[in-house]
């Protein structure tokens, strides 16, 4: 999923992305605000994955 759309679509998102990482706060949720790298890493934080792993992840349920 493109940058653009990935911060387009962030309002329906949030619940979905609570919902799977579950570990993510509402205060994640407002910093990530829409973009892509601000998920991967809070992914990666919070999960202790590494860079890719979480890329592949977060990739992968969007797409």
């Amino acid at each position: 999923m493109n940058n653009d759309r990935f911060e387009g679509n962030w309002k329906e998102m949030k619940g979905k992305v609570q919902q799977k990482w579950g570990k993510l706060t509402d205060d994640d949720l407002d910093v990530i605000d829409g973009r892509r790298e601000e998920l991967v890493g809070k992914v990666q934080q919070h999960y202790g994955k590494s860079r890719e792993e979480a890329e592949r992840e977060v990739d992968g349920y969007f797409n």
